[in-house]
C-alpha cells in the first residue's frame, strides 16, 4: 500500500512545525530532522517539550518549574504560573479578516470582526458580573452553534467563571442531567433553532431550565426565531454599549489549573460525568494541536461541523488562538441536499474542513463529486473524527476533493478536549490509518499484561502526562470516578478504552472501544472493520455488531443492519455481506446472525451504543442499562429489548 498524500518539499518548509523544530534546536540544541525524533524528543523531555511550545507562542512568564511531579493521575502543571485563555485570543486582533463567519440554513454569511467579537465579549462579561457571576461561577450554555455561543464563552472565561454548554437537541432532561449538576448561576440561550428546513421553539425547555436551575440569577435569550421568552434578557440588551462608558476587555488572571469549562461524558449509564479543564492546559494543547499539528494560522479558514455540545465546538474556538477566522454553522449537514457542507466550505473558502466518517458515506452514497460540483481550490485539509475512517472512503476523499488535500483522521477525546493521533503536515497520510501520535502524547499499545506491542491490537493507553487531562471530574471529591475511569487497568497509566494497532511505520489503526470488544473464540476483534467493510455495500444504511457472552458459555455475535431505501434484506444480500466481511476483514468476523432493525441508537454525540446493547443481550434491565435521555433515538432502546439471542448456536 502507498500513501495518498505525501507532503511536498514546500509544504515541510513552510509548515509551522518546522519553524517550531529550528526554534527548539536554537534553544535547546537538540536536532530534530524528521517528525519521529521531534515526537520522541517531546514525549521523553516533557517540561522540555511543553516549555518550548509555551515560549515559542510567547504566553507570557513562568513562575518557575513546568511540571512539579510526573504521577496520574495527580500531575501539577506550571504551579504558581497565572495567565487567561482569553488573553491569547485578543492578542490575535486584526482588521483585515473576520474572526467568524456565520452560516445559517435560511440566511445570507454574516462576518463577525474582530473588533464586534472582543467588544461583545467585554459587553457581556460586565453584564454578567453585573448578575453576579464571579470567577469560579458555572454560566450554563443551552445554544446552537452560532458566534453568540463563542462570545458567551468568552466572556466567561474572561472573568475566571466556568463555562459549560450542551446544544439545543438535547431534550430539557438531557440538558439539565449535564447542566443542573453545576448549579449554574447564568444561563444563556436561544428562543430556537433551525434544522433541515424547520424551526424549532425552544422556549418550554428554555422554561423547564429556568425551573430547573436552583440559583439561578438570570437568562440571557438570543433571538433566533423572533419569539418573546419570559423573565429574560435580550442579548442585544446585555451586549450594549453606552458611548460615555465603552466596555473594555479585562481578563482576571488564574492558576494554571483554575477552571475553563466543563464538558460532559455521553451519559449512556448513569448521570454524565462532568469533565472538568483547565485554562493553560487547553491553551497549551489547543495551541500545539491547531498551529502544529494542523498547520492552522492566521490565514485561514477553519470549518469543523460541529454543536456546542460535542468537544469539536471546543476545538474549533482554538483557531482563534492562532487568529484564523472560524465557521459557526447552524444547520444540517445534509440540507438542502447531501453536500451542504462541501457547498459551505466553497463559499467560505475554507481551507480546513472537519467532519465524520458518516457524512463522507453519506456523499458517497449519495453520488457526490465535490470537487467537480464546488470550488475547493482553498481547501488544504479535510479533518475527520467520530469514528474510524475507511480506507475506501479515505480514497474516495483524496479523489474527490482536491489534487493535494490532506486527509487528516484524527482520534481522542472529550476526556483531554484534543486529539492523541491524526495528521501532521510533514507526514504522509495512510487510507485507512492515522498518520502518526501527537507531539506531547506518549501515545502505547498495551497488551493485557500491560506490555507493549506492535503490529497487533493492544490497548490505547498513555504513558505519561499531558497538560490538558482533567484538573478533575465534577462532584467526584475523592477522585475515585476519575481514577476509575482511566487508572483502574494499568496502575499509573491512563488507560483510553480504545483498540489501536501502532504500525512499523508508526501510523496507527483504531480499531473501535475496548469495552465493546469482539471476542470469539478467544480472538479479540474490533467492530469499527466490520463497519468499514458492510457500511459501503449501497443496501446498507447503517450497521451494529454485538458480541455477547452467555450464561451457559456460549458466545452469539449478531449484525444489524439498517437497510438503505427500497433494499431488502435477501439471501443473495446475507450471502454480499457475509462474503464482504469474510474477505475484507476475517472469517472469524462473519457473524452469527444478520437481523434488519428499524434504527441504530447512537450517543447524543453519535457513537454506537455498543455496550448498553450488548447488556440487554445479556438479560440487564432495560431501565438500568441505559439513560434514554443519553440517546440521540431513545424509542429504538424498546425495539432491540425485545431480541433475545435464542438462535445463537
Amino acid at each position: 500500500m502507498q500513501p495518498q498524500w505525501v507532503p511536498t518539499e514546500a509544504d515541510i518548509a513552510q509548515a509551522r512545525i518546522t519553524d517550531f523544530a529550528t526554534f527548539v534546536e536554537a534553544r535547546t540544541g537538540v536536532a530534530a530532522p524528521d517528525y519521529r525524533t521531534l515526537w520522541q524528543w517531546s514525549v521523553d523531555d516533557l517540561a522540555g517539550f511543553w516549555r518550548a511550545v509555551w515560549d515559542y507562542f510567547e504566553l507570557g512568564e513562568v513562575a518557575g518549574e513546568v511540571i512539579s511531579s510526573m504521577e496520574m493521575p495527580g500531575a501539577q502543571w506550571f504551579p504558581g504560573t497565572r495567565l487567561n485563555y482569553v488573553d491569547q485570543v485578543i492578542r490575535q486582533f486584526r482588521t483585515d479578516r473576520p474572526a467568524i463567519l456565520a452560516i445559517a440554513e435560511d440566511a445570507p454569511i454574516r462576518e463577525v470582526s474582530w473588533a464586534e467579537l472582543i467588544d461583545d465579549t467585554a459587553a457581556l462579561a460586565r453584564t454578567l458580573r453585573a448578575l453576579g457571576v464571579r470567577p469560579g461561577d458555572r454560566v450554563a450554555g443551552y445554544l446552537p452553534n452560532i458566534p453568540e455561543a463563542v462570545v458567551a464563552f468568552l466572556a466567561t472565561a474572561s472573568i475566571g467563571a466556568v463555562w459549560s454548554a450542551c446544544g439545543q437537541d438535547y431534550s430539557p432532561k438531557a440538558a439539565l442531567d449535564r447542566l443542573g449538576q453545576l448549579e449554574p448561576t447564568v444561563l444563556i440561550t436561544a428562543d430556537g433553532y433551525r434544522f433541515g428546513g424547520k424551526a424549532h421553539d425552544k422556549r418550554a425547555d428554555i422554561a423547564a431550565l429556568q425551573a430547573g436551575f436552583a440559583g439561578l440569577s438570570g437568562t440571557i435569550v438570543v433571538s433566533q426565531l423572533g419569539l418573546e421568552v419570559a423573565d429574560a434578557t435580550l442579548w442585544r440588551d446585555a451586549i450594549a454599549t453606552d458611548e460615555a462608558a465603552p466596555a473594555v476587555i479585562t481578563t482576571e488572571p488564574v492558576d494554571f489549573d483554575h477552571p475553563l469549562w466543563i464538558v460532559f461524558s455521553s451519559g449512556t449509564t448513569g448521570l454524565p460525568k462532568g469533565i472538568v479543564h483547565g485554562h493553560g492546559g487547553v491553551l497549551l494543547e489547543h495551541l500545539k494541536a491547531v498551529a502544529l499539528q494542523s498547520d492552522i494560522g492566521a490565514d485561514d479558514t477553519f470549518f469543523w461541523y460541529t454543536s456546542p455540545s460535542w468537544m469539536m465546538w471546543n476545538f474549533q474556538i482554538a483557531g482563534l488562538l492562532v487568529g484564523a477566522t472560524i465557521v459557526c454553522y447552524d444547520g444540517s449537514p445534509t440540507y438542502p441536499a447531501p453536500d451542504a457542507l462541501w457547498r459551505i466550505a466553497a463559499e467560505t473558502k475554507t481551507t480546513v474542513l472537519g467532519t465524520s466518517p458518516g457524512y463522507v458515506l453519506a456523499c458517497i452514497k449519495a453520488g457526490a463529486v465535490p470537487r467537480a460540483e464546488h470550488d475547493l481550490s482553498a481547501l488544504r485539509t479535510v479533518g475527520i473524527t467520530g469514528a474510524s475512517l475507511p480506507t475506501s472512503s479515505a480514497v474516495w476523499l483524496g479523489a474527490n476533493t482536491g489534487e493535494h488535500v490532506q486527509v487528516n483522521s484524527i482520534s481522542g477525546g472529550t476526556d483531554v478536549v484534543s486529539a492523541f493521533i491524526g495528521g501532521a503536515p510533514t507526514v504522509p497520510a495512510w487510507p485507512g490509518e492515522l498518520s502518526t501520535r501527537f507531539l506531547g502524547a506518549a501515545l502505547d499499545a498495551f497488551d493485557a499484561a500491560g506490555q507493549p506491542v506492535r503490529d497487533e491490537v493492544g490497548e490505547l493507553v498513555i504513558t505519561k502526562p499531558m497538560p490538558s487531562m482533567p484538573v478533575r471530574f465534577w462532584n467526584d471529591p475523592d477522585g475515585k470516578r476519575y481514577h476509575d475511569a482511566y487508572f483502574d487497568m494499568y496502575a499509573g497509566i491512563w488507560r483510553h478504552g480504545d483498540w489501536i494497532t501502532i504500525t512499523e511505520r508508526d501510523t496507527v489503526v483504531v480499531h473501535g472501544r475496548s469495552d465493546s470488544t469482539l471476542n470469539r473464540h478467544g480472538i479479540r476483534m474490533g467492530s469499527a472493520d466490520i463497519y468499514q467493510s458492510v457500511e459501503r455495500l449501497p443496501e446498507i444504511a447503517e450497521a451494529l455488531v454485538i458480541g455477547a457472552e452467555q450464561p451457559d458459555g456460549g458466545y452469539w455475535m449478531p449484525l444489524f443492519i439498517v437497510l438503505a431505501p427500497g433494499a431488502e434484506l435477501t439471501d443473495d444480500l446475507k450471502t454480499r455481506i457475509n462474503t464482504t466481511i469474510r474477505t475484507e476483514v476475517s472469517p472469524r468476523h462473519v457473524p452469527d446472525e444478520i437481523l434488519v432493525a428499524p434504527g441504530i441508537p447512537h450517543t447524543r454525540t453519535g457513537k454506537k451504543l455498543e455496550v448498553p446493547i450488548k447488556k440487554l443481550f445479556q438479560g440487564a434491565d432495560p431501565a438500568r442499562v441505559v439513560e434514554r435521555s443519553a440517546v440521540d433515538n431513545p424509542d429504538l432502546l424498546d425495539w432491540y429489548a425485545t431480541i433475545r439471542p435464542a438462535t445463537a448456536p
